[in-house]
């Protein structure tokens, strides 16, 4: 059995989505997916195919330029839809697709983790800045 260099391995690593390697295409999609806006709009599709407007007012603090954006790229990612009717106005709606349904559960998970624990991370921070 022959031995692999290191340039062999770091190809293998490369072939095989290794997120640590500097060039791994994973790295963009994780940047998408640890995006605040990502996730809240990934988390409030779970309740449904929801218009522009009612995913502005389910997040608060979202600007349209940013909603439209991470509405973009996340149908790009192939995580969800949009299907414009023909109406007057044109109604305009986004859902979730299986692979963004896949990765709703993780999504969600880690929001209620955030909302969970939020208190401790304060208090860490308090004791972290107490000692600068």
């Amino acid at each position: 059995m022959a031995t692999a260099t290191a340039g062999q391995r770091r190809e293998k690593a490369k072939r095989d989505y290794d997120a640590f390697l500097a060039g791994c295409p994973t790295r963009e999609l994780l940047s998408t997916l640890t995006d605040k806006w990502a996730a809240l709009v990934i988390a409030a599709l779970a309740d449904g195919p929801q218009r522009h407007s009612e995913l502005a007012r389910r997040i608060a603090g979202v600007s349209q330029k940013m909603l439209t954006q991470t509405l973009r790229t996340l149908e790009r990612d192939g995580l969800l839809t949009r299907t414009v009717t023909a109406s007057v106005p044109a109604r305009v709606d986004y859902a979730l697709t299986p692979l963004g349904q896949d990765l709703f559960p993780v999504m969600v998970a880690i929001k209620s983790w955030a909302e969970t624990h939020i208190d401790r991370v304060f208090q860490a921070r308090a004791q972290f800045d107490a000692r600068s």
